[in-house]
């Protein structure tokens, strides 16, 4: 759950003057739309994984901004899509709840194409929770004629009264500020809830073990990396160097096989990459060692999807 503002948030004492204000904001849409990406160019830093297979994402991730007095609290939700497993339904259900907590939500879409029925689902739930919300046009760096822009933008107006609309590109951080803009609007007095240089709520070990899971979705075939996760059993420095422990799940003996590769090459590739990434992150020589273990249907086992955090 987000943190919960006192009952007096929004609200002048006569004696206390509150200088401070939040904004919680919800950044939701349909599998890769680039809402991971949004995420990493609000806050300046690379807090989500982003790759072009759906379900990048699969828990709610907080990123933090704070401008002087506001401060912006970023909720980057999986993309909606209909649940073919537990897991799939833990997604789902984390989508509506982060929509139903917030200040206001950021409607990610593309800028071409017909309205899909997950972001039809998502206008519902801004209707049933009278959510404020922004639409954002992704990706309009590769958008050729711009006449199909004003286009898709009267497709959702016919839906739904947005606040505003935002043509932005995540990737190039073109209409960053403009998106800012407007959702300083729905900041409200209180106090900041988390420090003011802190980038995100995530542990170190999640930051870890979403970093190594990155580098399965990019490097394996496109059957393999839904059926993985990824844990980190340890991190500790010692004499300069970070040393992290990562166990690498599947489903499949055979899918086991694959990650590792003929004479470990591709676990080495996809270690060797996230090493890089991890010593960019933590600014620290990093020492990591992958397992690959498997875990038969795991993403329906209640009990392994709480022990994997899900």
């Amino acid at each position: 759950m987000l943190p919960k503002r006192p009952a007096c948030a929004g609200m002048k004492k006569e004696s206390t003057i509150i200088e401070t204000r939040s904004a919680f904001i919800a950044i939701v849409g349909k599998p890769n739309v680039g809402k991971s990406s949004l995420l990493n160019a609000l806050t300046g830093h690379k807090i989500a994984i982003v790759t072009n297979r759906p379900q990048t994402t699969r828990t709610r991730i907080t990123g933090v901004l704070t401008q002087e007095e506001t401060q912006y609290v970023f909720i980057d939700t999986p993309g909606l899509l209909k649940a073919r497993n537990k897991l799939g339904e833990k997604m789902v259900k984390t989508v509506r709840e982060s929509v139903a907590d917030v200040d206001a939500a950021v409607l990610v879409v593309e800028p071409t194409g017909e309205v899909n029925p997950a972001e039809l689902d998502l206008i519902e739930g801004f209707k049933s929770n009278r959510m404020p919300a922004v639409l954002a046009i992704n990706k309009i760096d590769i958008l050729q004629n711009k006449e199909l822009l004003i286009e898709r933008i009267a497709k959702f107006q016919d839906l739904y009264e947005f606040s505003a609309v935002v043509p932005i590109s995540a990737l190039e951080r073109d209409g960053i500020d403009a998106l800012l803009g407007e959702l300083s609007k729905f900041a409200i007095e209180s106090p900041h809830y988390f420090p003011d240089d802190a980038v995100t709520d995530q542990h170190e070990r999640v930051l870890a073990a979403e970093m190594v899971r990155e580098k399965l979705l990019l490097n394996l075939r496109e059957e393999i990396p839904h059926g993985t996760a990824v844990t980190v059993e340890t991190m500790k420095e010692k004499k300069g160097i970070l040393h992290v422990d990562a166990v690498i799940y599947c489903e499949r003996e055979n899918h086991k096989g694959m990650i590792i590769g003929k004479g470990g090459s591709m676990l080495k590739k996809i270690a060797s990459e996230a090493r890089a990434e991890l010593e960019d992150f933590f600014q620290i020589q990093v020492h990591l060692q992958c397992w690959v273990k498997v875990k038969e249907d795991w993403r329906n086992r209640e009990g392994i999807l709480r022990n994997l955090g899900y």
